[in-house]
């Protein structure tokens, strides 16, 4: 059985992830009206693992007997002014998360939940991934400045990431044309 101050805390990281999910979806809106389909299509991916996060901590409560209870979610930012302000919401964000993370781990610690260490250290781990990367791209953006051709080509790249296999998120999981 989850302890219940550790099964709150990990009710309100759901509510976190699923807010992360949010946010990408925002940014992959704001790219889309950019015409930077590439990283429209990160932030799409993006958001698919913050969606399969929720998951995981939703399914590790229900596991551990104890009962997921869906927050209300916030509407964190819909307007950008930039690219780069974009690239640095997505970096603060993942710092954000990483924070929280690190609560759930000191939570789990105190209440000698050893059975949630080993996810809360894939957590942690995925972090660092997630924190290092938006923090390459944004360092990326800001060396490219205003400069239309490197935009396209970072555009580009970031367009090569991959959805995971059945993806709901992959517009292939439901094109009506395939």
């Amino acid at each position: 059985m989850i302890n219940e101050r550790l099964r709150n805390s990990m009710n309100e990281q759901i509510k976190n992830e699923l807010e992360s999910f949010y946010i990408y979806m925002s940014m992959t809106a704001y790219f889309h009206t950019r015409n930077l389909d590439g990283m429209a299509h990160w932030m799409r991916c993006q958001a698919h693992e913050e969606m399969t996060h929720a998951m995981k901590f939703f399914d590790h409560i229900n596991d551990r007997g104890g009962k997921v209870v869906l927050l209300n979610l916030n509407q964190l930012k819909t307007v950008w002014a930039s690219i780069t302000e974009v690239w640095q919401d997505t970096y603060e964000h993942e710092q954000f998360i990483t924070g929280k993370i690190n609560e759930l781990t000191t939570i789990a610690r105190e209440e000698k939940d050893y059975t949630s260490e080993p996810m809360l250290a894939w957590f942690s781990k995925e972090q660092l991934e997630e924190e290092a990367t938006a923090c390459k791209v944004l360092e990326q953006i800001k060396m490219i400045g205003e400069n239309q051709s490197g935009i396209l080509m970072l555009d580009r790249e970031l367009g090569a990431r991959a959805f995971p296999p059945g993806s709901a998120l992959d517009p292939a999981a439901y094109s009506v044309t395939a």
